[in-house]
């Protein structure tokens, strides 16, 4: 498995994940419809054209689980129990349909679980980019990773 063990973890050490993803309209419309969001923003191009944006754009909870997604290979891959919270979401720049989005992220901390021995719960900050630099998102999570086994 790809993913990082718990041990493997070190403050401070930065993922720039690799793979990237191209978000496309079918993307954000079938996503709204999946959560029953009908926000036109998102879904009405006439109503879109008409604010600041000056078109439609991405939903954001849609970003957010792409920008975790393309850290999963290199972070959490086989060795994550659970997501325990996400904090500090931020979206500074909107994302639109055709717009490709790559992550990064970092490890802010560490510690031991305190009811479980197999398990380490750490502090990640990832960021979604759009190729040319622009952070489209910026969020903590809680993550539980399991250890490694001592053989």
């Amino acid at each position: 498995m790809p993913g990082k063990y718990f041990q493997d973890l070190e403050v401070g050490a930065k993922f720039k994940h690799a793979q990237g993803r191209t978000v496309t309209e079918m993307d954000n419309v079938l996503f709204c419809a999946l959560t029953m969001n009908d926000q036109p923003l998102h879904l009405n191009e006439d109503f879109a054209s008409r604010t600041q944006f000056g078109k439609r754009i991405v939903n954001g909870i849609f970003t957010l689980g792409l920008v975790v997604g393309l850290s999963v290979t290199d972070l959490t891959e086989g060795t994550i129990v659970a997501n325990l919270g996400y904090d500090k979401v931020v979206h500074p720049n909107p994302v639109f349909h055709g717009d490709t989005i790559y992550a990064e992220s970092e490890i802010l901390e560490k510690r031991e679980s305190k009811s479980r021995a197999d398990v380490g719960i750490v502090r990640l900050k990832t960021v979604g980019r759009k190729p040319d630099g622009t952070i489209v998102i910026e969020l903590e999570r809680t993550v539980m990773f399991l250890k490694r086994r001592e053989k």
